[in-house]
């Protein structure tokens, strides 16, 4: 199906990543989910910037530190690019839940941040993808069009209340979908 948006957000955990096996707080946990990599590729083709917008409330709860999760990013976008594929931005918000922060989803910090480092996005001509309802609430303040990842645990034992505009089971069928 072809579309017309043209920037693409991704939330990290359940989409990119399995949280199957527990909390990646390091390079050694950091798994890729079953075709994030082909994904990861193909939507290189298709959109432009890709970034990545991922709370990491680990950080402000003590169990890794920012350099732990900035080797884990570096690994991360090191891999999608030996794949083939792009990844133009990771934000992260450390803050924990209970915190009243600006960035941490589903408030629209880590989304403005950046916009300011690549000005041409345009959030109704965005789309974002994530595995909790959170994301789409992140999605739906910036009115972008927004999808639902099905096959994460979050998807198992979250109750929705923000409805995505698309569902599928992984990021690798959102890819064959908008590359059709």
């Amino acid at each position: 199906m072809a579309t017309t948006h043209k920037h693409l957000f991704l939330d990290r955990d359940g989409v990119i990543n399995t949280i199957k096996n527990g909390f990646a707080n390091s390079v050694e946990k950091f798994v890729f989910a079953d075709g994030a990599l082909q994904a990861l590729k193909m939507l290189a083709e298709r959109f432009q910037p890709i970034v990545v917008v991922t709370n990491q409330a680990g950080i402000g709860y003590g169990y890794m530190k920012a350099q732990q999760l900035e080797a884990i990013h570096t690994h991360m976008v090191e891999e999608v690019q030996k794949a083939g594929g792009r990844i133009d931005g990771v934000y992260y918000c450390p803050d924990r839940v209970s915190a009243a922060s600006p960035c941490r989803k589903p408030n629209v910090g880590m989304a403005i941040r950046a916009k300011t480092e690549f000005p041409e996005i345009d959030f109704k001509n965005s789309f974002m993808v994530g595995d909790r309802d959170s994301d789409i609430e992140f999605g739906n303040r910036l009115n972008m069009k927004t999808v639902r990842i099905t096959s994460s645990d979050h998807w198992e034992n979250e109750v929705e209340k923000n409805k995505p505009n698309l569902y599928f089971s992984t990021l690798l069928e959102f890819a064959k979908f908008v590359s059709s």
